[in-house]
């Protein structure tokens, strides 16, 4: 599929805060999320990282108590306008969770399109068997289930559960694509089949990444964020920027002892 079809896009976060009832977690956040890149979003735990995310296709909101200030867009349109509609959010910007999750008893090919039904989107029979073998392809899983596509979701390995549930967010056609700690759950070798299908699903979708694991941050993303939430105060970005300088010559003392193991 071709960049234009898929219709690569940058993302907008400007002057983001949220919270959860009284408690302020993230505090005026600005970042732009380059189309056709890798953004990985890098802190310790409880420094609102995953809060962003949320906010990004609106799931934030979903949250009992829960606000936010500030606009996120998708080239220039801000998916918080009252025009929008939030199906027409998460179908523009999808996302895969920490912990695969397929719909067990589902087969393998209906998990696939499980999403269009979800956004309202309708496809005849020969497109449908189409968009299953190219979504599947694109998250890297198709060549392993291509001749069990009834089989159960539930019934492949926890990697492949994993790139199932990226298959099911790329086949409505999103435009950003969201993954919150995507490996976290998986072995040293599913884990690197991940990152590979993220290096590869680049150029075709915009996608940011919440990670732990610094090592992984350093191979697949092209710049990171630095969120830090100190003494009480909310999540902010501490720095941005290209990846390489982030973990070489950051220009914040705490960015280079997070990157480097001192803390978090």
């Amino acid at each position: 599929m071709t960049t234009e079809a898929m219709g690569l896009a940058s993302l907008d976060a400007r002057g983001v805060s949220a919270w959860f009832g009284d408690r302020k977690v993230l505090d005026r956040v600005d970042l732009t999320m380059h189309a056709g890149e890798v953004t990985a979003l890098i802190g310790p735990s409880g420094c609102g990282k995953s809060t962003f995310l949320r906010v990004l296709n609106r799931m934030h909101e979903l949250v009992p108590g829960a606000s936010l200030a500030g606009s996120v867009s998708v080239d220039g349109l801000d998916i918080y306008d009252s025009s929008m509609r939030i199906t027409d959010a998460r179908r523009a910007i999808g996302m895969v969770f920490q912990k695969p999750n397929p719909f067990p008893a589902m087969s393998i090919a209906d998990n696939v399109v499980s999403g269009l039904t979800l956004t309202g989107q309708k496809i005849s029979k020969s497109d449908r068997a189409d968009l299953i073998e190219e979504s599947l392809t694109m998250a890297g899983l198709w060549n392993e289930v291509k001749d069990r596509l009834s089989a159960a979701g539930g019934g492949l390995s926890g990697g492949q559960q994993q790139r199932l549930c990226i298959a099911r967010s790329l086949a409505v056609k999103p435009r950003v694509l969201l993954m919150d700690e995507p490996c976290s759950a998986l072995d040293p070798t599913s884990t690197r089949r991940i990152e590979q299908t993220i290096l590869e699903l680049k150029e075709q979708v915009t996608i940011v990444i919440v990670t732990h694991n610094m090592q992984q941050a350093q191979r697949v993303s092209d710049r990171c964020a630095f969120f830090l939430a100190e003494a009480g105060t909310p999540g902010q970005i501490v720095e941005h920027g290209f990846t390489e300088q982030m973990f070489s010559t950051p220009e914040d003392p705490r960015t280079l002892d997070y990157v480097n193991g001192r803390f978090g």
